[in-house]
């Protein structure tokens, strides 16, 4: 029987070593899917930084391309017909109607005191102040349309960098997973 306690022990060496690496498999086993758990939420989150990004982006990327659509109307892209449209709305528009009365008012108030209101100088610079004063307000309208584009331009920069940068992040947890 003193044979049979060696063997005993070593037998339950071996169970206990079994039991262990059972042990230890199954902490490994839930290590990796704390992990895997882990590395989804991190892409989820990236995710959903990504369309909050681009949501609150939206209105100055939309308002970007509405003002280049504008620009082009102006010098002429979309035809005759929206370039005429987008004068007459300059043209109708209620600060232009008020810098046209001030600068005529200005003019004749001026004739006057000098005593050519009727003169044909009062009446060339009352011809040419109109179109002058619509050129003037193009090249202005212009301008404000550009920075709006701009403004549309650098937002949809903005979301594209946001985008590479998010995919970059979830493509880093991918490996580790």
């Amino acid at each position: 029987m003193p044979a049979a306690i060696p063997l005993a022990v070593a037998g339950a060496g071996l169970v206990g070593g079994i039991y262990s690496a059972n042990q230890a498999g199954k902490a490994a086993n839930k290590a990796t899917d704390a992990q895997t758990a882990a590395n989804q939420a991190a892409m989820a989150q990236q995710q959903a930084n990504l369309e909050e990004t681009k949501k609150l982006l939206a209105p100055y990327v939309q308002g970007g391309y509405q003002a280049l659509g504008q620009q082009g109307n102006l010098i002429g892209l979309g035809g005759n017909a929206a370039q005429q449209a987008a004068y007459d709305q300059i043209q109708n528009s209620a600060g232009f109607k008020a810098q046209l009365q001030q600068g005529q008012n200005a003019m004749l108030q001026s004739a006057a005191a000098t005593g050519g209101l009727r003169g044909g100088n009062t009446q060339a610079a009352m011809a040419q102040f109109a179109p002058a004063l619509l050129n003037q307000a193009i090249g202005a309208q212009y301008q404000n349309l550009a920075g709006i584009t701009s403004l549309g331009q650098n937002s949809a920069a903005m979301q594209g960098s946001a985008g590479m940068q998010s995919a970059n992040a979830i493509g880093g947890l991918y490996p580790s997973q």
